[in-house]
């Protein structure tokens, strides 16, 4: 696991050294294509898969590769790399924070998630974690902090499209953040910065795919926090393809649930 970890930074940097140099580029925001997921692919998240590819072609590993772009790449392997080469694309394509590099590494669903690892493309911070083992920010542990009534932080994403449920449990949240990059505003969660997190489309096919939330899934469960679909429904058994979608509820503090799920009030 502690090999499997380092390769994942490895890729993580390569990535990190194509964004900064694509990031100039004056085509960076062409769309060139259509993802395997039916999202237009724009010239810097193609880049940004090559370069997974292409490393992982020269430290000689078998891993099977699942990435909004390209789709399932079967490489013979038992394991598979659950990608989003770059998470909050809309971020950086306009040159502004956060978004991330991220990768979890596992089999068949979710919950066999086995290490997770996210690198910051804007603060260079990586966050980790391997099963069992808890979960780190730049070698230090991370832990979600204790919900305190009345002084609470919500990430949401927002706007006219989220559900109704969504844009009620903001009104009542203390404070709102919304950042366009679901791996971040879930590791914010893990590392005590904010109390939860809800992503629910009014349009169920434009919920979040397992490429988003696969490396912060692991890390948060590390962290000691958990994650959920919207309506309270366990995501360990969520395939690790990209045709099924999900709402997210996720959460640090157990208490904090009940307000996500909307069982109980603030």
């Amino acid at each position: 696991a502690d090999d499997d970890l380092e390769l994942l930074v490895r890729l993580s940097a390569r990535v990190h050294r194509a964004v900064r140099e694509w990031s100039r580029a004056p085509r960076r925001g062409e769309v060139v294509g259509m993802g395997a997921d039916g999202s237009p692919t724009e010239a810097l998240d193609r880049v940004a898969e090559a370069e997974i590819l292409l490393q992982m072609e020269r430290e000689g590993v078998d891993w099977n590769l699942l990435s909004e772009e390209r789709g399932f790449v079967a490489r013979g392997g038992r394991q598979t790399l659950v990608a989003d080469p770059i998470d909050g694309s809309l971020n950086a394509l306009g040159g502004f924070a956060p978004a991330t590099v991220s990768l979890g590494l596992g089999d068949e669903r979710l919950g066999r998630i086995e290490v997770g690892l996210v690198h910051d493309l804007f603060r260079g911070t990586n966050y980790w974690a391997i099963r069992g083992r808890g979960a780190f920010r730049d070698g230090e542990r991370i832990a979600p902090r204790k919900y305190r009534p009345g002084h609470d932080l919500l990430c949401a994403s927002l706007g006219s499209r989220a559900t109704r449920e969504v844009q009620d449990r903001a009104a009542a949240a203390r404070r709102i953040r919304s950042l366009g990059c679901a791996s971040l505003e879930i590791l914010s969660i893990a590392e005590g910065y904010a109390d939860g997190y809800l992503f629910a489309h009014g349009d169920p096919s434009q919920n979040l795919r397992v490429t988003d939330i696969a490396a912060a899934y692991r890390i948060l469960a590390e962290a000691g926090g958990g994650m959920a679909a919207a309506d309270g429904s366990s995501l360990e058994g969520f395939p690790l393809r990209l045709d099924p979608r999900t709402s997210v509820a996720a959460w640090g503090d157990p208490a904090y649930r009940g307000f996500l799920l909307g069982e109980t009030p603030r």
